[in-house]
């Protein structure tokens, strides 16, 4: 088991190419950061920035061209393939902007998924899946699909397939992008209320004046370079 040193995330000097010779692209360019366990963090900065290649290094999606990057304790770049799925399906949970919810499947189910990685009895599984859902405020919502969900209720059931394993790390894209102001807002104070429960690490990238105004603390992204990173709410 490897040490669990340097707090929720801990980057140093980790630069992020795409492509080679004269196309290559440089989407960071030596970061420097830490996370601290239990933070609600917001990543801000401009299209092409280099917000959304800093949230794969995190979850590992992909991996650094130079650097080290720990993720809960994990050198991630002494784990193989298989080590860094392992990783990223039982302690590492992700909200995507587009929801990404499998339209075939009922709520219960989409928000059940994860858990086939992880938890081998099938009961369990429901079981879980049902507390994630009323966890939302979605308990009787439970049968329908994605397509019969608002907007406002199919960002909830990614919220809950987020938190159902019970990660040490949630990544969000975006989260409130495709939201009105209200449901974002109560989109926000449910993940400070299961941040605050649970002691879990929230790392998000957002443009939402409400979400940059309620982080512990704002990172700033220009070019791939680290600008600033301060406390949020005063």
């Amino acid at each position: 088991m490897s040490e669990d040193t340097g707090g929720a995330a801990r980057l140093r000097g980790v630069v992020k190419d795409y492509g080679r010779g004269a196309a290559a692209v440089q989407a960071l360019r030596g970061i420097d950061l830490d996370i601290e366990p239990g933070s609600f963090t917001v990543v801000r900065g401009r299209s092409g920035s280099g917000k959304s290649t800093l949230l794969n290094l995190l979850g590992c999606i992909d991996t650094a061209s130079a650097g080290t990057v720990r993720i809960l304790g994990e050198d991630t770049a002494a784990l193989d393939d298989a080590q860094r799925t392992r990783l990223r399906a039982t302690r590492i949970g992700f909200v995507f902007q587009s929801f990404s919810l499998v339209p075939v499947l009922s709520a219960l189910e989409n928000v059940e998924y994860p858990l086939q990685l992880c938890e081998p009895d099938a009961r369990m599984r429901r079981e879980r899946a049902r507390a994630a859902l009323a966890a939302v405020g979605l308990a009787d919502q439970a049968q329908r699909r994605p397509g019969e969900l608002s907007g406002g209720q199919r960002q909830r059931v990614a919220v809950a397939r987020a938190l159902v394993k019970q990660p040490a790390l949630v990544l969000a894209d975006e989260p409130t992008a495709n939201l009105d102001s209200g449901t974002g807002a109560a989109l926000i104070a449910l993940m400070r209320r299961m941040q605050r429960d649970s002691g879990t690490t929230f790392v998000l990238s957002s443009h939402d004046p409400q979400l940059i105004a309620d982080a512990d603390r704002c990172v700033d992204l220009a070019d791939g370079c680290l600008q600033h990173a301060a406390g949020g709410r005063a």
